[in-house]
């Protein structure tokens, strides 16, 4: 089994993603309060990485929870570190555009609206309600299929998460944002896109 290392900067607004890893054994949690350079060290000490939380095309924000990383906990200074990882998950805004941009492979999210105002930012209808189901939904399902290989994972999840999303406008817009990228690091042409 994998050691999976887990880069989640303590937010109350992402707490609904704590699910995702709950249950995985053999994991290291990571929620602030370490340099940089300790973040890196675990880095390059675990199988897998999971990088979670609020972010940007440039990377994974750290919320003020590291006391020498801002804005980013994650950003283009620890790519060489990912790059040497296979079967990373990266579940931010627009982490597709770091992924791409550094060639990473893994699994990972576009824009995710995880909260009403980003729904009504991007014209997707919501409430409350539809948000929590998506984010919590969203969550248990990653979380069911996250030891699977990774194109089984990634089918499962897009199958599981576009039931909820053919019900829930929020999900819907998630759902085709998802993405898995196989290929070898720094050799980024396309993602495995969504087939189901």
């Amino acid at each position: 089994m994998k050691t999976t290392l887990i880069i989640h900067p303590q937010d109350d607004s992402t707490t609904f993603l704590c699910g995702i890893y709950a249950s995985l054994s053999d994991k290291t949690v990571i929620t602030g309060g370490m340099t940089r350079a300790e973040v890196q060290k675990q880095i390059r000490c675990h199988d897998r990485v999971m990088m979670l939380g609020h972010g940007s095309q440039l990377g994974l924000f750290s919320v003020g929870r590291f006391p020498d990383a801002y804005p980013y906990i994650i950003d283009r200074a620890i790519v060489r570190s990912l790059g040497r990882k296979a079967g990373n998950v990266y579940i931010w805004c627009n982490a597709d555009c770091f992924v791409r941009d550094h060639g990473l492979t893994g699994f990972f999210s576009g824009m995710f609206c995880s909260e009403v105002s980003e729904c009504q930012y991007f014209g997707v209808g919501s409430t409350q309600d539809l948000v929590d189901e998506s984010n919590y939904g969203f969550s248990e399902i990653v979380a069911k299929h996250l030891d699977e290989p990774p194109v089984v994972f990634y089918k499962n999840v897009l199958h599981e998460y576009g039931r909820l999303a053919k019900r829930n406008p929020v999900a819907e817009y998630n759902h085709s944002r998802l993405y898995l990228n196989l290929l070898e690091p720094n050799m980024f042409h396309n993602n495995v896109r969504k087939t189901a």
